[in-house]
């Protein structure tokens, strides 16, 4: 991987909200890519924009009535009760906002001109990508479209055959695992939230469909995730021997998000990607769910840094102290008193503790026999 990392990202992201009460009402990409250019790490070389979609190529996995829906959704700014039943546009969870088919088609054109950019190798990052919930023809989890699906199929028509898919997201991706659960040359591992919506992802290690699901009980600390992350992701995605590694970062299994009951600190997931760097000669990083503006913002960025050899300094420099002492998170009580570390560095202090049994036990309920053939 000896190319320059790039960055895919969009001014669409910057006052876009799903409204003012849903979890993605804060902002996430804009404040990654202030934050990285305040640190001097996104000169303009290295950023990419990232285009716009279009339903024809979305239509090679997203089907045609529904992405016509997306599009009068916008157009009109509401649906019928009729095309609220039946493809999930209009609900709490995937409300009609201003943007609702731009900015998730531009999150999708990212994923799709990743593929095109990784054909020869090399590292991409797109933080807007993740959304991992999206079906065919159905708005489902805060995802409208599905770019983690759209990325993979990229690349496969960019020569990639062989593609590792892990997501640490705190839920399940029950929309990728739809379309590339069945696929032998598609290894797929999540480590998601045990009970958490969507509920599914059980406790799975199936050499057959090369997939495997860890749900993690509430408390997940980073030695816990150290352990899986040693003797279960690399190894397996090493065994693979994949042309490209996908890792969907998504930063709500952080102590402080709002939307599970993981404890995380971002350098796990910063350790995760590190781990991950030289597995593969092609290496997509996307963002995914993460509803805290400053723990989303850090993690997201030291991620950045980690894909670029850069290492934060102790203390932000003032520039980007002013980025994230300018955050709000309105509607929430962490957002009332902040701690004084989410405006003055970027990496948390680390979570250790003890290594559950039932951490240990799932982690061999998963790999079965396989780490012994």
């Amino acid at each position: 991987m000896e190319k320059r990392p790039l960055f895919i990202g969009s001014e669409i992201y910057r006052g876009s909200t799903y409204g003012d009460w849903h979890p993605l009402r804060v902002p996430r990409v804009s404040t990654v890519m202030d934050l990285s250019r305040a640190l001097g790490w996104l000169p303009a070389q290295v950023y990419v924009p990232s285009p716009r979609a279009k339903p024809a190529a979305l239509a090679v996995w997203h089907d045609a009535e529904y992405l016509d829906a997306l599009v009068a959704a916008e157009a009109a700014q509401t649906v019928t009760d009729a095309v609220r039943e039946k493809f999930g546009l209009g609900t709490p969870s995937n409300p009609v906002f201003p943007e609702i088919y731009r900015r998730p088609a531009t999150a999708a054109g990212g994923s799709l001109l990743a593929g095109e950019l990784l054909a020869k190798g090399g590292v991409v990052y797109h933080p807007a990508g993740g959304t991992h919930h999206g079906m065919p023809a159905r708005a489902n989890g805060f995802c409208y479209l599905n770019d983690p699906v759209l990325a993979l199929l990229s690349l496969r028509r960019h020569g990639v055959q062989r593609v590792a898919y892990l997501d640490i997201d705190a839920h399940h991706p029950d929309g990728v695992e739809h379309a590339f659960g069945d696929d032998p040359e598609c290894l797929m591992i999540s480590v998601h939230e045990v009970d958490r919506w969507p509920r599914t992802g059980v406790v799975e290690g199936d050499t057959t469909r090369q997939t495997y699901n860890l749900p993690v009980p509430a408390g997940l600390n980073d030695s816990e995730m150290a352990l899986i992350r040693k003797e279960m992701i690399v190894p397996l995605i090493s065994d693979f021997a994949p042309d490209a590694v996908v890792i969907q970062c998504g930063s709500d299994a952080i102590e402080e998000d709002p939307q599970s009951r993981l404890a995380l600190s971002n350098n796990a997931h910063r350790a995760i990607v590190g781990a991950l760097m030289h597995a593969a000669p092609r290496l997509l990083v996307l963002g995914g769910g993460g509803y805290n503006p400053w723990s989303v913002g850090r993690c997201w960025t030291g991620i950045w840094g980690v894909l670029n050899g850069y290492d934060a300094p102790e203390v932000l420099p003032e520039p980007a102290q002013k980025v994230l002492r300018a955050l709000r998170f309105e509607g929430n009580s962490r957002g009332r008193n902040p701690p004084d570390h989410w405006f003055t560095t970027l990496h948390d202090a680390p979570r250790s503790g003890p290594v559950r049994q039932e951490i240990t036990n799932a982690i061999k309920a998963v790999l079965g026999e396989t780490r012994r053939r």
